[in-house]
C-alpha cells in the first residue's frame, strides 16, 4: 500500500522514467548509475536481491536500443551478478527480459533486465501456488548489503 500510495503521481507516466530523476536513490532503491542505464531493486522481488537493469531510453524492446547502451547494461548486469555471489552465494541466477505484456512485462513500454538469484528448494513457486513472496530481508537493507558488495573500478 506505502508503494501505491506513494508512486499515484507517477501512475500516468512510467515509473522507470520518473525514479531516476527524483533524486532520491536510497529511498527509491537505485543501486548505480551509468551513462545509459542504472539499476535497481524490485519492488516486488521473487527472491532477496531481485535487481533490475533499466535503460534511462524510454523504449519497449532491445532492439530499439543504441550500442553503447546494451553494453553498458550487460556490464552493469556483471557487476550485480558479482554484488549478488559476495552477497547471498546464490547457486544459481535467472536472468531475462519479459518483451510486451503478452509475454509477462509489468511495465512493457520500458525494456528492462531482472535478474534474480536462486538457491536449489528457494521458495520461487510459493508466488504460483500460494500467490505469496518470502522474502526475510528488507528492501532497504538489501539496497544498503548491494551498495557496499558493489564492484569497485
Amino acid at each position: 500500500m506505502h508503494y501505491l500510495q506513494n508512486n499515484a503521481e507517477v501512475s500516468g507516466g512510467c515509473i522507470f522514467c520518473a525514479k531516476p530523476g527524483e533524486g532520491r536513490d536510497a529511498e527509491n532503491l537505485i543501486v548505480r548509475r551509468g551513462e545509459h542505464a542504472y539499476v535497481i531493486l524490485n519492488l516486488y522481488p521473487y527472491n532477496n536481491g531481485h535487481l533490475m537493469v533499466v535503460p534511462y531510453a524510454h523504449v519497449p524492446s532491445p532492439e530499439q536500443l543504441e550500442t553503447a547502451t546494451l553494453t553498458e547494461m550487460m556490464t552493469l548486469l556483471n557487476h550485480g551478478l558479482s554484488a549478488l555471489r559476495r552477497m547471498y552465494n546464490p547457486q544459481a541466477f535467472n536472468v531475462g527480459m519479459n518483451i510486451g505484456g503478452a509475454a509477462g512485462a509489468g511495465i512493457a513500454e520500458h525494456i528492462h533486465l531482472h535478474a534474480v538469484p536462486r538457491w536449489a528448494g528457494d521458495t520461487n513457486f510459493m508466488t504460483v501456488t500460494a500467490g505469496t513472496r518470502v522474502i526475510p530481508e528488507d528492501l532497504r537493507e538489501t539496497w544498503q548489503r548491494m551498495k557496499e558488495a558493489w564492484p569497485q573500478p
